[in-house]
C-alpha cells in the first residue's frame, strides 16, 4: 500500500494563491455586472469570460483547500467597485466592443497573479492545474476581437 503524503503549502504560497483567487472573484463580479448591462451583440463575450472566471474560482479555491488553506471567496471591496464601475459606465455609454481594452487590462492583472502563483509553487499537479487555467484564459483572450 502506498502512503499518501499530504501536501501543505507555505504561508507565502497560500497568500499568493489567495491573491489570485481574490482577483479572479473580483473579475468574475465585473463580468457578472457586464453581462447584465451588455449590448446584445457583446453579451456573448461577457458571458464567456464570466463563465471561465466562475469555473476558475472554484478550481483555485479547491487548490487552496487541498494545500491546507481556507479560501476566501468574498471578493471584498474591489468586487463591489468593479460592479459599480460597470453600472456607472452603462449609464453614459454602451457596454459593447469598446470594453475590450478594459477587459484586456483586467485580464492582464489576472495573468500577472497566475504568474506570481506559478513562480512560487514547485512542480506538482496543483501547479499544472494553474498552468492549465492560465492557458485557458490566454486562449479565450486570443479568440475575442481586439480592442478598437
Amino acid at each position: 500500500m502506498n502512503d499518501v503524503q499530504p501536501i501543505n503549502a507555505t504561508e507565502d504560497q497560500l497568500v499568493t494563491l489567495q491573491d489570485l483567487l481574490s482577483r479572479s472573484v473580483e473579475t468574475h463580479a465585473w463580468f457578472e455586472e457586464m453581462t447584465e448591462k451588455a449590448e446584445p451583440d457583446f453579451r456573448h463575450i461577457a458571458l464567456k469570460f464570466r463563465g471561465l472566471h466562475l469555473e476558475q474560482c472554484d478550481r483555485i479555491a479547491a487548490t487552496i483547500t487541498a494545500l491546507g488553506g481556507e479560501p476566501d471567496r468574498s471578493g471584498g471591496l474591489r468586487a463591489a467597485v468593479n460592479r459599480t464601475s460597470v453600472s456607472l459606465r452603462s449609464m453614459f455609454e454602451d457596454i459593447d466592443g469598446d470594453m475590450m481594452t478594459a477587459i484586456e487590462d483586467a485580464e492582464a492583472q489576472v495573468l500577472a497573479d497566475f504568474d506570481a502563483a506559478l513562480s512560487i509553487l514547485g512542480p506538482s499537479r496543483y501547479r499544472d492545474e494553474l498552468e492549465q487555467m492560465k492557458g485557458e484564459l490566454v486562449k479565450l483572450l486570443s479568440e475575442e476581437p481586439e480592442a478598437p
